[in-house]
């Protein structure tokens, strides 16, 4: 109904909503790119660029896939749990168990990415399994899956129409396949801005288990806080261009 009036196209929530989540899918992706990276260059030089693409590629359909099953699974509002704590009520239905284990999860994954790339072991390229097309594509479909939990579960927090989470995911993707290489030399040289991502996604879990107890918080909120920090970032980024950077831990180069 929306798409037939184009009602979406005069509404600047969706458009803030749309870019601040492609956005985020680019920034949260980039550990996908380097570990398909790392993984195809195991292949000869002729296969790498197509292992890379087909990675991508799977990695949008994996993403797309969780998407509309995490989507129906938010629909579900009907209670099945309630109990009372004095004149405290907690009801929880299928929606908010997802809201409160997806935001936990973001939480989690976070500190631990943050903890990772700032104290964690530094490690160095492996050579793990035998060294065929078809097995170098299994690990980086295995790999998309895994990777993909905390994409889909950030859009999940952030919109609410299904068509919005596709969209900025499709985009990312198809930013990342034409511009790999540049994102990842971006956040390489800095990597102030994959802490900012963590740190959004830190404050998205909060929203998320926020909205499983039924307390609403405007996203407005977290969009302006988003864009003042990125804008500050920005401003740090071209002020300090000749000071050196802090080198991230990674267990895989």
């Amino acid at each position: 109904m929306f798409i037939t009036r184009m009602e979406w196209v005069t509404q600047p929530e969706i458009w803030i909503s749309l870019i601040t989540l492609t956005v985020l899918e680019i920034v949260l992706g980039i550990d996908n790119i380097i570990f398909i990276s790392i993984l195809s260059g195991k292949l000869p030089a002729e296969q790498q660029k197509k292992a890379r693409q087909i990675g991508l590629a799977l990695a949008m359909i994996t993403r797309v896939l969780l998407l509309c099953g995490l989507a129906w699974i938010v629909k579900l509002e009907k209670p099945f749990w309630e109990h009372a704590f004095g004149s405290f009520k907690v009801s929880i239905s299928g929606r908010d168990l997802i809201l409160i284990l997806g935001g936990l999860f973001l939480l989690a994954k976070s500190t631990y990415e943050i903890h990772e790339k700032l104290e964690g072991a530094d490690g160095s390229k492996t050579s793990a399994m035998a060294v065929s097309f078809n097995s170098v594509i299994f690990q980086i479909l295995l790999l998309d899956i895994v990777f993909s939990l905390d994409s889909v579960i950030t859009a999940v927090g952030m919109v609410k129409e299904i068509w919005i989470m596709i969209t900025a995911v499709i985009i990312a993707v198809i930013v990342m396949l034409v511009f790999v290489n540049q994102i990842s030399d971006f956040v390489d040289k800095h990597p102030s801005i994959k802490m900012l991502a963590l740190s959004f996604l830190i404050m998205i879990g909060a929203l998320l288990v926020a909205e499983g107890f039924h307390q609403h918080i405007p996203k407005g909120y977290v969009y302006f806080a988003m864009a003042f920090s990125v804008g500050v970032e920005m401003l740090n980024i071209r002020m300090r261009k000749k000071s050196a950077t802090v080198q991230l831990h990674q267990p895989y180069r």
